[in-house]
């Protein structure tokens, strides 16, 4: 059994919604990029998703592509990233870490290397946004071995045998992106998700995360009502842009934030 699906079951057995958190590696530094990790675990996170940052983040809003600009402009490169994990990992061997970004920078490094590298590091899950599911089958061979779950992004028009393919090829969990564009967007129709996610889990028994929209407790609340997990992106990336000039005051803003969110999601009964 993985990390991840590990971390599923014992929440599922105690009746728990999963509270996952995005941040971008690098953003605003290495260094901090650790400390916010373990400010998101002590404040309530049950699996990290970090960013690799990449120079053409098609499928992410302004609030994270600029995000990966200030880490690229710091020279973040896919091995710091790994470092950061394994920097994590020294101090914290249970929280499952999830690696979110694009093909290109795993192309360049080689499947087998990069994959290597991930595990060697602690990574439990990769998220490749320009990586469909028809094309997914060389990369999964490569990950089984390592026990690197393969997890997919649904989208609302994510339909037919597009779908039957991503249940059929993903390991973990499924992520519902539950806004059509890109990460941040504005709004979020809770019946829509449920009817999507209920057409999801006739397709398969994999937990359900649903991301993009989540910008309070409220929103967390209704989400998780209807999901096993709730991702919170761009509404972190934005506090941590904004208080960018004052670290103690970011981790405090961070904590805070996801103290609210982990305490919506424990009143869902």
């Amino acid at each position: 059994m993985s990390r991840i699906e590990a971390c599923f079951s014992a929440l599922k057995n105690k009746n728990k919604k999963a509270l996952i958190p995005f941040i971008t590696a690098g953003d605003p530094s290495l260094e901090m990029t650790v400390e916010l990790m373990h400010v998101l675990t002590e404040a309530g996170a049950d699996i990290i998703e970090l960013g690799v940052p990449f120079s053409d983040p098609m499928a992410d809003g302004p609030v994270i592509q600029r995000a990966s600009e200030r880490a690229l402009l710091k020279g973040t490169n896919t091995d710091d990233v790994f470092n950061i994990v394994k920097e994590f990992r020294a101090e914290d061997e249970s929280t499952p870490i999830i690696l979110m970004g694009y093909l290109n920078p795993i192309e360049v490094m080689g499947y087998e290397t990069f994959v290597e590298k991930a595990a060697n590091a602690g990574v439990d899950g990769l998220i490749i946004v320009d990586l469909p599911p028809e094309e997914s089958a060389e990369f999964g061979e490569i990950l089984k071995p390592f026990g690197i779950d393969q997890i997919f992004l649904i989208s609302p028009t994510t339909k037919g045998k597009r779908l039957d393919r991503v249940c059929e090829v993903a390991s973990g969990f499924l992520y519902y992106v539950s806004l059509k564009g890109v990460t941040g967007s504005n709004q979020l129709d809770v019946k829509a998700v449920d009817d999507k996610l209920n057409e999801i889990r006739s397709k398969t028994s994999l937990p359900l995360g649903v991301g993009f929209g989540i910008k309070n407790a409220k929103i967390a609340e209704d989400v998780g009502r209807v999901s096993d997990a709730i991702v919170v992106g761009s509404a972190l990336v934005e506090r941590i842009a904004e208080h960018a000039g004052d670290g103690e005051k970011m981790k405090l803003e961070i904590s805070s934030f996801m103290r609210s969110l982990r305490t919506a999601l424990d009143n869902i009964g």
